[in-house]
């Protein structure tokens, strides 16, 4: 239920780590006909983006032995890493996901890849799941 004060939100993308992002972006090409839209370099992983239409899969492959996403891939394996969800307001969002009792990984928005305001939220408050509130 939303009310004036909630922002708008909508689907943004799945995060999946991976070992090799070159070979999934050409096997998910393949298989569902989804073009790469973005690449960069952002704290030390290779980020690729692969736009579906109405969503993204963001591929999450680590350059270096120590960062978040290698230890995620060293205790999970390859997967989803987190699902995130485009809001208008990303204070705002905050606001209500803290009211709520959500504990918030970020306390405040920070850079994300592709440029975005970025700030995830606890799995142990979401049902098991790392959420992340994007801001375009």
């Amino acid at each position: 239920m939303t009310d004036e004060s909630t922002p708008e939100t909508a689907f943004d993308h799945a995060g999946i780590a991976t070992t090799d992002a070159d070979a999934l972006t050409t096997q998910y090409s393949h298989l569902f006909g989804c073009e790469e839209v973005h690449r960069e370099t952002f704290n030390g992983m290779t980020v690729v983006f692969l736009d579906f239409g109405n969503g993204f899969f963001e591929l999450l492959e680590p350059q270096d032995d120590d960062g978040t996403i290698a230890t995620y891939l060293e205790r999970n394996g390859n997967g989803i890493h987190h699902l995130a969800v485009e809001t208008t307001d990303i204070e705002r969002s905050l606001e209500i996901a803290t009211a709520a009792g959500v504990d918030c990984i970020d306390e405040e928005p920070r850079p994300g890849a592709w440029g975005h305001e970025v700030a995830f939220l606890h799995p142990k408050s979401t049902g098991g799941i790392l959420l992340e509130f994007v801001e375009h």
